[in-house]
């Protein structure tokens, strides 16, 4: 049963940790990355070597509870949780969800009007209803693809880099030895930083993917029935996610070390979506970079779309009972599907809305990190479980980045609130 988890080709043995990592980098992140680059230059650098190693450690726990028992999280934490409690995670999660999905719809509208003109609302409900069908009408194994493809819409942002003067002494100085800045706003980007990076909804997506390929995958069983296939499987797992996050925090570097270099070193300060980065590239960089950064928006908005829908589809399906999977016909799985048509279109009708997009941002950042503090404890608990876990504890390396990772969020979650409104 070793051979459960081989697969032949680069992009077939990476899938949930790296479509996550990619997704992680949405619209809404690029805005966050630029609006941190272009307020303080390089000094912010280092948070994404903070990062990594939390992101890895999180997401591995998770995708090995999904391998384990062949359920996605929300589905394991039904299973040791009052319901009502779940119940009210899941709506928090949905509505930062939603809040999120307007901002990268509208992002995905704004981004393609720079390129060809027209109306921005029109590109960007165009986009969120490809993605619906997409996910409704075409079979996971054939969609599964294109997610991955997707990714690669990513590496604009490195190309973009490569087409400005960077002073890479610098650089490498203030990511290897940061000059940290004691002042509120300081911390409150570091804290936008870490929320971007550390999302409720990658938790859930990257189980729900690990156990839906349990399902598609015919010679794979949940782990707690096949211990035999756990060796192969947890190996793929680690591989899969530190490829996935090391892209996501590589992109996300890059898109900081272009905001400050171009906007920043030019006195452009202040960002308020990624667009807008995308417009101030172009008089300062030139054509080129400003199309790769605008074309990358595009790309990961697509990309984040799917992602963001499926994962809150998926967390509430488990919940109630329902048929999930985006392997399941349209038909038996209605209630799955239909709530990921409600919740894209939902962030279509907000995106229209004449409503500040850093307003909402600001207000998905609170709900993610009401909600992901107590859901990384409660991630930790149920992985030292034995009626979760069966007979597979985490090892000591992956038990100490998933306790890292929930108290560096804690305390950029009490950050965050102990600097609203200053």
């Amino acid at each position: 049963m070793q051979d459960a988890e081989r697969e032949n080709g680069i992009l077939n043995r990476l899938g949930a940790g790296l479509i996550t990592g990619a997704a992680d980098d949405d619209p809404s992140g690029i805005a966050t990355y630029s609006q941190v680059g272009a307020a303080y230059g390089f000094s912010l650098l280092w948070s994404v070597l903070l990062c990594l190693p939390l992101m890895i450690g999180i997401q591995t726990v998770c995708a090995r509870m999904g391998r384990v028992t062949g359920h996605g999280l929300a589905h394991n934490l039904k299973a040791c949780m009052p319901r009502p409690l779940v119940l009210g995670t899941v709506g928090l999660l949905f509505i930062a969800n939603i809040i999120n999905l307007s901002a990268d719809i509208g992002a995905i509208g704004a981004s393609a009007k720079l390129l060809m003109g027209g109306p921005a609302p029109l590109y960007g409900a165009i986009a969120a209803i490809l993605s619906v069908l997409l996910q409704i009408f075409v079979p996971f194994a054939r969609y599964s693809p294109i997610l991955k493809l997707l990714t690669l819409s990513l590496f604009a942002y490195v190309v973009t880099v490569f087409a400005i003067h960077v002073p890479w002494a610098t650089v490498f100085r203030h990511t290897f030895w940061p000059q940290v800045k004691p002042s509120a706003k300081y911390a409150v980007s570091l804290v936008a930083v870490l929320g971007t990076t550390i999302s409720p909804y990658l938790f859930f997506w990257q189980s729900s993917q690990e156990a839906e390929e349990v399902r598609l995958i015919s010679r794979r069983r949940p782990l707690k029935r096949a211990p035999r296939q756990a060796k192969a499987a947890f190996a793929r797992i680690k591989n899969d996610t530190i490829v996935g996050m090391l892209f996501s925090e590589v992109v996300a570097f890059f898109i900081i070390l272009t905001a400050a270099v171009v906007l920043h070193a030019h006195g452009k300060t202040d960002i308020q979506s990624s667009a807008e980065a995308a417009a101030a590239l172009k008089p300062l960089a030139g054509e080129f970079a400003f199309v790769l950064f605008a074309f990358g928006i595009i790309g990961t908005g697509m990309l984040a779309i799917p992602v963001l829908a499926g994962s809150g589809a998926y967390a509430l399906g488990e919940t109630l009972k329902w048929r999930v999977g985006l392997d399941a016909k349209p038909l038996s799985a209605k209630l799955f599907y239909g709530t990921i048509a409600v919740a894209t279109l939902a962030g279509v009708s907000l995106s229209f809305a004449p409503i500040d997009p850093i307003r909402m941002l600001f207000w998905s950042a609170v709900i993610n990190g009401v909600v992901s503090v107590p859901l990384m404890f409660v991630i930790m608990w149920l992985s030292t479980r034995s009626g979760v876990m069966g007979k597979f504890p985490l090892p000591l390396w992956l038990r100490g980045l998933g306790w890292a990772s929930a108290l560096a969020m804690t305390c950029a979650t009490v950050l965050m609130f102990a600097t609203i409104g200053r």
